[in-house]
């Protein structure tokens, strides 16, 4: 790959990354929010190196025209080859920037988190969660639920009412579904699945984002190892919603 691709390859890498992350909000789908001075950052660097190096290019056959003249005298013509042509093959690692242009991969939904293995352990405590009121419906994480919902002790979500948001994710149980919210800490590589088992609604399709208000069932036995299953919740209301613009926790 000689050096006009390569030059290209960056200026278009540089300007989709200023492009998803400046103008839009799809860089979202990729990292967590926290990471958007960096990657304008980053996009700036690698879209400035990629225009010097057209620019040095672009000027190149006109410095070695001049050089050959200089060496060579006017009346004399030298013949070489033309470097500038890129090899075919450089150019397929452009693809990928197309791809994130024209088919922009989605945030991970069910098809990742459809494995109903053992769930993350929870936080070991719960003392920071804020308490709730007994009146009101109260918006909560996914996360938080799940470690309210393993606090033995405090047992802080017995006859509360909340309201979680996620996308839908089909059980193989006839009496269930999931709520679902990936959680990551830095990008989606390492994004894991956030579950909590909803009742009594009839399951949306795979994928659909909803609100879904109800009260948390405690188990049947404390000897269940905590954390080992998704806790569960009655639903008394389940409300369609486009997908959020930031869809991880």
């Amino acid at each position: 790959m000689n050096r006009l691709s390569q030059s290209l390859v960056l200026t278009l890498l540089g300007g989709v990354v200023l492009w998803i992350t400046a103008l839009t909000t799809s860089y979202l789908n990729y990292v967590k929010p926290g990471f958007r001075p960096f990657l304008l950052a980053a996009g700036v660097v690698v879209l400035t190196l990629g225009i010097i190096g057209l620019v040095q290019e672009w000027r190149r056959p006109y410095a070695n025209a001049h050089d050959e003249h200089v060496h060579e005298g006017p009346g004399k013509h030298v013949e070489g080859h033309d470097h500038s042509r890129a090899p075919k093959a450089g150019w397929l690692l452009s693809l990928p920037v197309f791809a994130i242009v024209l088919i922009a991969p989605p945030a991970l939904g069910a098809f990742a988190a459809r494995s109903e293995d053992a769930p993350i352990r929870p936080p070991a405590t719960t003392g920071s969660y804020v308490p709730l009121s007994g009146e009101r419906i109260t918006p909560m994480a996914v996360g938080e639920f799940i470690g309210r919902a393993w606090d033995f002790r405090e047992r802080t979500l017995t006859g509360k009412r909340v309201r979680l948001t996620g996308f839908v994710v089909r059980s193989k149980k006839k009496d269930r579904w999931y709520v679902t919210r990936m959680q990551m800490s830095c990008c989606a590589a390492d994004a894991i699945a956030l579950k909590v088992a909803v009742r009594g609604a009839a399951p949306p399709p795979d994928d659909t984002w909803v609100e879904v208000t109800g009260t948390w069932v405690p188990p049947r036995s404390r000897k269940i190892p905590n954390g080992t299953v998704p806790p569960e919740m009655t639903a008394i209301q389940v409300t369609k919603i486009p997908e959020p613009s930031e869809p991880y926790e």
